[in-house]
């Protein structure tokens, strides 16, 4: 009857005997743990919160955008039949953007001016999808209305404080005076517009045309805003608007931007960010899988006794092998689901702490996607580092396990263990290339850990090499440190492990951050021009060159002609159909600046090619800059088609120019013959770069000037353009470095793993050296002088991989000089030793503090 009763299934052998020595706890596996749980919760939570914010910006893309789809042309409005074509479809409401100068009524020094961000809107209309808020509340019609004789205007805050105004008062925009009708809390469609270096102005588009800004080649941009009529029109529908269009007036010239990419510059620089971040939590996951390897060497050290059992009993090295990986897979899920949790839970938690000061809707909904990509990355490392630890112990044979507490030999795994560390550390590779922005930085990132984590292991064998063949010191406390440093079973390549890939780290964030910083604060200043004069009118140019030369005498004018256009094909292919290296992909969205001249333009020279006559009248024919040709695979007399004011103008390219870009003058990535834009309306830019240092109230005084004598002209003052950056790299900086800490603190959980991982050892000596009649002083210092040369060391090798990778990034991605900082190069080796010594000393006091009698008898 028995043989027709179904047994339980059973567990293999393996997975019981990993299961049966969970039973006992996870004692030792605390570090572990954490150093899974932090970087997977690094990981997830980053490419949560990034997902959330694109997901955001793809929701709440109607009312980023303020319509369905808005078509876009810079310099002049679209024509009547295609904005009646577009009015067929749903409604339109147009509006146009432009930087202007905004300024006081009033004469002499009192008048003040300030750059503003104008919109000009339909007042009846703006906005057509979501809503304006203002402080007083009125609808946009009755703000921007006339009254007594003014149109309205609604401004930031900013600006009332710049121009020290209130509602109600007066201000003056171009030669039309506006009266401040209230305050601007907010705007819904204000990201669709990037970065502004001014507070924003709404006025009517009455009121703008009555201005005296709009101007023959003025950098206006004209915006068509689509409303197709419901939220709930598909993104199908949009799509065969926009080819209808395009189909019906292909020389139209007009862009198009749709709510799926309303603001396509900030999607992308979120995922760049993200990207970036995603790759800080994977170097935290990767000095974590050094505690991995750590604790995993330390379980087997503390099993040696029943590994050794398990074998005289007649399992095999497989059997061994398997059950301590169930066991090791198992705490490793633990911490990656503990990671996941927290990873999946930063969403909420950042938009419950800030959520009022993030400008852009972040979903806080669970993202399966970047959790299970947290999860690959957390059990692909801890599977990598544990695998050689576990290899290692499967040949060790009886014999040896009972030795191995003298015998200090180390034995490399079989090849099969070594094959599967190979191909999870690929699939790692993979699995870091595929999901990242960009896959040379991608295999670049990870190249470089590879070969950090080499380095520190040689620089680990050379500490050991050279503290053996050290002269015998005369100072006991320190003779015995340097026997330390390679003695059998020494925690010198797990402190050099544990600490150098975070303190490398951390040298990179702190140097880029300096150079750039040194950049901005001290050598653009010094070489920059002091202004930018935007949209000088072409009849007012001599007008405008005599007024500089009177009020500036000592200062140096550069003015070029300026348009604005779109690379529509290169050497004969559509811009879409090229796949540009993201350096230089920029170049190829949306508009770029432009320019025609007779000769070389300041800042170039020619290296290939040759320079048009003076007089030349044929063919049109264009400059472009080395680097991007290159980028794009453009070599001489290939064809360059680019948009201007909705025409298509191909020239071929005649040479190609090495542009000195990191001056801030006025430099063009392309340059055509004058030829080519022969009658055709433009507007002028110029720079204005004093000979001798100029105080700030000589600048703001000019700039007055200017914005009195000549209103259509916008002008830019380069150290409050300067400033505005800076703020902007300090809070990416701020960010990065924030983010950076998670990267520490792995480090800092792996070594205190390291030294609790060596308790045993030092137990041991100290019991030894304390019955031998060491006083516990002389062994205090010789504990620290141990772990601070271990610091010392391995800080400085931190820092000088640190400076190289720093050294790459600044000279050839940024552009930009090195600049080593002294005080933070000094602070990272002061963290570095007082980190070593602090978590040494403490398990060492803890040793310290144990009784001779009981570890003798049970040794």
């Amino acid at each position: 009857m028995s043989s027709f009763v179904a047994r339980p299934a059973r567990l293999p052998t393996a997975v019981r005997l990993g299961l049966r020595d969970l039973r006992g706890g996870i004692r030792g596996f605390g570090t572990f743990i954490a150093c899974i749980a932090l970087g997977v919760a690094a990981i997830a939570g980053v490419g949560s919160f990034a997902r959330g914010l694109v997901e955001g910006l793809e929701r709440e893309g109607r009312v980023i955008l303020g319509a369905d789809a808005s078509f876009q042309l810079l310099h002049t409005e679209l024509p009547a039949a295609v904005v009646a074509a577009l009015a067929e479809r749903g409604t339109v409401a147009t509006m146009a953007t432009t930087r202007a100068m905004a300024r006081t009524t009033g004469t002499g020094d009192a008048v003040k001016s300030s750059l503003v961000e104008l919109k000009a809107v339909d007042p009846g209309l703006y906005p057509l999808v979501g809503k304006l808020e203002t402080d007083p509340g009125a609808t946009t019609a009755a703000a921007l209305a006339p009254r007594d004789g003014l149109p309205g205007a609604l401004v930031e805050a900013a600006l009332l404080a710049r121009l020290d105004l209130k509602v109600g008062d007066s201000l003056i925009l171009g030669d039309r005076p506006l009266r401040i009708a209230g305050v601007i809390r907010s705007e819904p469609d204000r990201l669709a517009g990037g970065l502004g270096f001014g507070p924003r102005l709404i006025l009517s588009l009455d009121a703008f045309r009555a201005s005296g800004l709009i101007q023959p080649g003025s950098l206006i941009r004209w915006m068509y805003q689509l409303d197709l009529g419901s939220s709930q029109t598909t993104e199908a529908e949009i799509r065969r608007v926009v080819a209808d269009m395009r189909a019906r007036f292909p020389d139209a010239g007009f862009e198009v931007r749709t709510r799926m990419n309303a603001s396509p510059q900030l999607a992308s620089q979120i995922e760049r960010f993200s990207q970036f971040l995603t790759l800080v939590g994977l170097t935290a996951l990767l000095v974590g899988g050094v505690g991995v390897a750590n604790a995993v060497a330390s379980l087997v050290d503390r099993k040696r006794d029943d590994i050794a059992t398990l074998k005289a009993l007649g399992a095999t090295g497989g059997l061994v092998f398997a059950a301590t990986l169930t066991q090791v897979g198992l705490l490793a899920l633990v911490g990656t689901a503990i990671g996941l949790a927290a990873g999946a839970a930063l969403p909420s938690l950042v938009v419950g702490a800030f959520g009022s000061a993030i400008p852009i809707p972040v979903s806080t909904t669970v993202q399966p996607v970047e959790l299970a990509t947290a999860a690959a990355y957390g059990l692909l490392v801890a599977l990598a580092f544990a695998l050689w630890p576990l290899g290692r112990a499967h040949d060790i044979p009886v014999s040896a396990l009972f030795r191995d507490t003298v015998d200090g030999t180390r034995r490399w795994p079989r090849p099969r263990y070594l094959a599967l560390v190979a191909a999870t550390l690929a699939i790692l590779v993979g699995l870091s290339v595929a999901t990242s922005f960009n896959p040379r930085l991608a295999m670049g990132f990870m190249a470089g850990a590879a070969g950090i984590f080499v380095a520190l292991r040689l620089v680990a064998a050379a500490i050991m090499a050279i503290a053996a063949r050290m002269p015998r010191a005369r100072d006991t406390s320190l003779r015995l440190a340097v026997a330390n440093l390679h003695r059998p079973g020494a925690l010198t390549p797990s402190v050099v492990l544990s600490l150098g890939l975070g303190l490398t780290l951390l040298a990179v964030i702190a140097l880029v951050d300096a150079s750039f910083r040194r950049q901005l604060e001290d050598a653009l200043p010094a070489r920059a021009p002091s202004f930018f004069f935007v949209d000088i009118v072409n009849a007012e140019a001599p007008r405008f060159d005599a007024f500089i030369a009177e009020k500036a005498p000592d200062a140096d004018l550069y003015r070029v002609p300026m348009l604005r256009g779109r690379f529509v094909r290169l050497g004969g292919r559509p811009v879409e159909e090229i796949r540009a290296r993201d350096d230089i992909a920029w170049a190829l969205r949306g508009d770029r600046g432009i320019t025609y001249a007779a000769s070389v333009p300041q800042n170039s020279r020619v290296v290939e090619g040759s320079w048009w006559p003076a007089d030349y009248n044929g063919p049109p024919l264009v400059s472009f800059d080395e680097r991007m040709g290159q980028g794009f695979g453009l070599k001489i007399g290939d064809e360059v088609t680019v948009n201007v004011l909705g025409r298509n103008i191909t020239a071929r390219i005649a040479n190609f120019r090495a542009i000195q870009w990191d001056n801030l003058g006025i430099n063009f990535i392309v340059v055509f013959s004058p030829n080519t834009f022969r009658g055709a309306p433009h507007a002028h830019l110029a720079t204005l770069t004093y000979r001798h240092a100029t105080s700030a109230a000589e600048e703001v005084a000019l700039l007055q000037q200017v914005a009195a004598a000549f209103p259509a002209v916008t002008t830019v003052r380069v150290k409050d353009a300067l400033e505005a950056v800076g703020q902007l790299a300090t809070q990416i900086g701020t960010g990065i470095r924030g983010a950076s800490i998670v990267t520490l603190v792995a480090a800092i959980l792996v070594l205190a793993g390291a030294l609790a991982a060596g308790h045993r050892a030092r137990v041991y000596d100290a019991v030894i050296l304390k019955t031998l009649g060491a006083p516990r002083a002389m062994l205090i210092r010789t504990y620290a002088t141990e772990y601070a040369l271990l610091g010392t060391v391995t800080a400085l090798f931190g820092l000088a991989a640190g400076s190289v990778t720093a050294w790459v990034i600044t000279t050839r991605v940024m552009n930009i000089p090195f600049a080593f900082a002294p005080l933070e190069a000094a602070l990272i080796i002061v963290l570095a030793i007082l980190l070593t010594v602090g978590f040494g000393l403490v398990g060492t006091w803890r040793a310290l503090g144990e009784k001779p009698a009981p570890v003798l008898r049970n040794m």
